[in-house]
Order: C-alpha cells, then sequence, then structure tokens
C-alpha cells in the first residue's frame, strides 16, 4: 500500500555501507530524508549523493540526518562511493542502505513496474521526528533532484511545527509567511505574532518570520 502524507513510516533493519541499521533507533528523535536510487553506479544518482555529502552541515544544522538507499549490496556501495568521492570531490558521509532483497523498496512502495522494472524509482520522503511522512516526491530517471528545494520544504515544515505559519508561493528562508486560518483570535495573533501582521483578505494574513 502506498503511504500517504501523515501516515507513520513502517520501521526496517537493514544492512547499509555502515553496517546494519535499525531505522528507527538510527532515525531518533530527527528528521530524516531518505532518498531512493535504482541502481549504483549511475550518472545522476552519483552527483546527487555527492551534492547531500556537500550539503550535509545544512541538513545537521536543521537536525536532519540523510540516508540514501539503492538495491545493490554494502560492498558494491562501497565501491560507489569510492567513485562519488572521487568524481564529485567529497566524502560520502551518511549511510547508503543495501536493499537487495527490495525489503525497504517494498514498505516504502518504491517498485514502480512500468517505470523501472523491478529496481526502486527515485523518491525523496521528508520523515518528522513522530516518524510521520511529511513530503515524498518521485522523480524520472533522467532529471537529477534539486536537493536546495528539499532544504527550503524542511525549513518551511519546521516554521509550521513552531510557530502556526504556511509559506507562500516561491517562499525562501528570511520571506513573509502566511499566518494558517485557523487562528482567529485577535489576543493570540497578538500574542503569536508581535511583530504584527497584515491583513490582505481575512483569509490572507502576512507576517514576518517568525524567528528571523
Amino acid at each position: 500500500m502506498a503511504l500517504r502524507l501523515g501516515d507513520e513510516v513502517p520501521n526496517f533493519t537493514q544492512n547499509s555501507s555502515e553496517g546494519e541499521i535499525n531505522f528507527y533507533d538510527w532515525a531518533g528523535d530527527s528528521w530524516v530524508v531518505l532518498f531512493s536510487h535504482p541502481a549504483d553506479f549511475t550518472p545522476v544518482c552519483t552527483t546527487e549523493l555527492g551534492t547531500v555529502a556537500k550539503l550535509k552541515a545544512e541538513f545537521d544544522k536543521r537536525g536532519v540526518k540523510v540516508i540514501a538507499l539503492s538495491v545493490d549490496d554494502a560492498d558494491s556501495h562501497k565501491g560507489w562511493i569510492g567513485d562519488i568521492n572521487e568524481t564529485q570531490s567529497t566524502t560520502v558521509n551518511y549511510p547508503i542502505l543495501a536493499d537487495v532483497d527490495k525489503k525497504v523498496s517494498d514498505l516504502y512502495d518504491m517498485i514502480h513496474p512500468n517505470s523501472l522494472n523491478n529496481l526502486t524509482i527515485r523518491t525523496v520522503f521528508i520523515i518528522d521526528p513522530q516518524k510521520k511522512l511529511r513530503l515524498s516526491i518521485t522523480y524520472p530517471a533522467s532529471t537529477g533532484r534539486n536537493f536546495d528545494e528539499i532544504i527550503r520544504v524542511i525549513d518551511s515544515l519546521q516554521l509550521t511545527d513552531n510557530y502556526q505559519v504556511a509559506t507562500p508561493v516561491n517562499w525562501k528562508d528570511g520571506d513573509d509567511c502566511v499566518i494558517v486560518p485557523s487562528l482567529k483570535d485577535p489576543e493570540v495573533l497578538k500574542e503569536k505574532f508581535p511583530k504584527g501582521y497584515t491583513e490582505v483578505k481575512p483569509y490572507l494574513r502576512m507576517t514576518p518570520q517568525p524567528n528571523k
């Protein structure tokens, strides 16, 4: 069954480039980005894994752990990591799950036969500390993922969780936010948004980003 937003993601224990991982234990209280790949030594994915390694400090400061998945085994992953480090001028600093038996791919509905036969599709999952799925994006094999966008979404989700705001179209960190419609009491609004807000319409109220 396909995972839907808000679902609790399934736990699993699987081998990886860094040894056996129990997903829930490994994730702990962190946010997680899990991103899947159809196979090792694939060109687009090689560039993605290198970029994620370079962005790890950005994920770390947001309390996010990153973990990749490919259907090949851990020894193959280690060889691929050598290529990634060499060609992308980086050091892979996070685990790559070895999903040889496709256990995780099946749990997370990553096998789409009309797309990649029996290989995993290229999906990004953002999972919150309560193990709830907050975002999934599936890319075609030919299109590299935009991890700046993934970080932007994490910033938006964390703002929503902490400050009861949403983010408008093309929002970037530091831009004005939207007050969620469920907040209506004027005293609550004054307390939560001391910088004030602009009421464009009763349902569209803009406020400076609360944590800036």
